[in-house]
């Protein structure tokens, strides 16, 4: 991945867990340096792995104190009723608390990520990409002109994001996460050209889906070979590699895998038990990308 450079930090000093913003300095040439607010995007940045928890429900006491423990919320849109005026409400509880919200939607039109973005989403994750065209849509729309197409609404995003002499209309675009998951073998096929779109920052494999479209179980040759295919194609296009199953954190393809669904929280809290989830940190939801039964022959066991 090519480098960045040197990028200011600024945490927003509000709600739980919180740090004063510091005020913003000037780079050589008098520009000021880039405000990264997301914590996420940064520690992506600094070749760090990141994980989340999966909300999939109306509660705000839950979702905030996960939040407290966490790189990211991955508000669930695609297999939840979650709605947008629940989604705005848990962030609007504790927008501050330490995970970032991100919400994966059921697609990629205009008025679902105009949605997330104006209620303080700092990224959006767009499921079952098979070509460029979807991932256009998803880059199109999230961020503001001149660099995409995204309009100007009256959502909670500025209040929120723009605090502490930040401009969150001038400085979101740098802030925004664009995740594209790629789950069937026509998405592998494009996934170079996938990755390649200019404003998607991360391609990750949707480990369960990928096995169901293939016909081929996570443990074979075959399936690995899909998987690593995007993997070289997502680093050849200079882009960041995840895999949604935060079992793969370790094991295969590991030393450049990122961004997962789920995983370790940063301070050692375990999430209560969800039906079957028990405490296993790393268990995806119901249905959604699977337990990993083996490594993948040849390249050791999956610890």
């Amino acid at each position: 991945m090519k480098s960045m450079a040197t990028l200011f930090v600024a945490l927003p000093a509000t709600a739980l867990l919180c740090l004063p913003a510091p005020s913003q300095p000037a780079a050589q040439g008098g520009q000021s340096k880039p405000t990264l607010y997301n914590t996420t995007k940064l520690k992506l940045l600094q070749g760090r792995q990141v994980f989340s928890y999966t909300q999939s429900k109306f509660d705000i006491a839950g979702n905030c104190e996960a939040a407290r423990h966490y790189d990211y919320t991955w508000y669930e849109m695609q297999h939840s009723t979650l709605e947008f005026r629940d989604i705005e409400a848990m962030i609007a509880a504790c927008p501050h608390a330490g995970a970032i919200p991100m919400i994966r939607l059921p697609d990629a039109q205009e008025w679902h990520i105009q949605h997330a973005t104006d209620i303080g989403a700092l990224g959006v994750i767009i499921p079952t990409v098979d070509d460029v065209d979807r991932a256009r849509e998803a880059a199109k729309w999230a961020r503001y002109p001149p660099v995409a197409r995204r309009s100007s609404g009256q959502g909670q995003a500025a209040a929120i994001w723009g605090i502490n002499g930040i401009d969150y209309h001038q400085t979101i675009n740098d802030n925004m996460l664009v995740v594209i998951m790629i789950e069937t073998p026509t998405g592998v096929a494009n996934a170079y050209d996938i990755a390649s779109v200019p404003g998607v920052d991360v391609v990750i494999i949707g480990n369960n889906d990928l096995s169901q479209f293939s016909g081929y179980s996570q443990n074979s040759d075959k399936y690995w070979e899909l998987v690593t295919k995007v993997h070289d194609d997502v680093l050849r296009a200079g882009k960041i590699f995840g895999q949604a199953n935060a079992n793969y954190a370790k094991g295969p393809l590991s030393q450049d895998a990122r961004f997962f669904q789920n995983g370790p929280s940063n301070d050692g809290w375990t999430p209560p038990g969800r039906g079957g989830r028990g405490a296993n940190p790393s268990a995806p939801p119901p249905g959604e990308d699977g337990p990993v039964t083996a490594g993948r022959r040849g390249r050791g066991q999956l610890r």
